[in-house]
């Protein structure tokens, strides 16, 4: 919501790992389908100095966890993650495939 909800998000997450859940569903005529999928993520430790940069130059106040993997943060600080990318992303592409498949699309 605004930089001081972003610096104790991020602080909160520093060296930590946490999970990032994200769920799709698909209804047709015929059913209903939902999935979730999990990823973990490792964060290095992130400095004060590295969180206000980031804050200051990304404003992720519109991203869960206040912020975004594809950005600066994510590629200098992310040491690891357990899962898929694109579930941390916001849409698991290969649940979204994988239902495809079952619903014959």
């Amino acid at each position: 919501k605004n930089k001081e909800e972003a610096i104790e998000m991020l602080s909160h997450l520093s060296g930590k790992t946490h999970q990032v859940y994200t769920g799709i569903t698909f209804k047709t005529a015929e059913k209903t389908i939902k999935k979730t999928d999990v990823a973990d993520v490792v964060y290095a430790e992130i400095s004060d100095e590295e969180i206000d940069f980031y804050i200051k130059n990304y404003q992720p106040f519109d991203k869960a966890g206040s912020y975004g993997i594809q950005e600066w943060l994510g590629m200098a600080k992310i040491s690891r993650i357990n899962g898929s990318f694109y579930t941390i992303m916001g849409l698991p592409t290969h649940l979204v495939y994988k239902t495809f498949k079952e619903l014959n699309l």
